[in-house]
C-alpha cells in the first residue's frame, strides 16, 4: 500500500495547521496500512480527524473572510469520506482502495496550494490561530465589506483580543 511521508515541502509554516497535517499523515498511514478486519476502525478515526482538520481551517477562513473555493473542496473530500465509509461498511472496498492510492497526490497538492495561501493571508493580515485574535492592526485589513471578522469570535477571545 502507498503511504504518505512528512517533510518540509508540506509544511506552511503555520505550527497549529503544520502539527494538524502532521496527524492527517499519520491517521492517513494507518488506514493505508490497516488489516481488513481493521480497516473501518482506522478509517473511521481518520475520517473524525479530517472533519475536525477541516472545521477548523473553515473557522479561520470566516474569521478572516478568506476568499476562493477553499471551503468547497472540503466539503467535497467529506463528502466522498462519507460516501466511502458507507461503501465500506457494505463490504464494498474497491473505492476505499482507489482513494488510499489517490489520497497522497492530493494531500500534497491541496497542502500546498490551498493550505499555503491560507496560511499565507492569516499570517499577512496578523491572525492568530491560537487566541483567535488580530495583532494590533490586523483586523482592519481583514475586514470585509460585510463587516469586522471578529464578530466570530466567542466573549471570552474578544475580551482577550482587547
Amino acid at each position: 500500500m502507498p503511504s504518505l511521508d512528512w517533510n518540509e515541502q508540506l509544511e506552511n509554516g503555520l505550527a497549529r495547521m503544520d502539527d494538524t497535517h502532521r496527524e492527517f499523515v499519520e491517521l492517513y498511514n494507518v488506514v493505508a496500512a490497516a488489516a481488513p478486519e481493521d480497516f473501518l476502525a482506522a478509517y473511521d478515526a481518520f475520517v473524525a480527524h479530517t472533519e475536525a482538520h477541516f472545521a477548523q481551517e473553515n473557522r479561520w477562513m470566516e474569521a478572516v473572510d478568506f476568499p476562493g473555493c477553499h471551503r468547497a473542496e472540503h466539503e467535497r473530500v467529506l463528502a466522498v469520506l462519507h460516501d466511502i465509509r458507507k461503501r465500506v461498511a457494505n463490504g464494498d472496498m474497491f473505492f476505499a482502495k482507489r482513494l488510499i492510492q489517490e489520497l497522497p497526490a492530493w494531500f500534497e497538492n491541496h497542502t500546498n496550494g490551498m493550505d499555503a495561501a491560507l496560511a499565507f493571508h492569516l499570517n499577512s493580515v496578523g491572525y492568530d490561530v491560537e487566541t483567535a485574535c488580530f495583532a494590533p492592526g490586523g483586523e482592519d485589513d481583514a475586514k470585509s465589506s460585510a463587516g469586522c471578522a471578529c464578530a466570530t469570535l466567542t466573549a471570552d477571545n474578544k475580551a482577550a483580543c482587547a
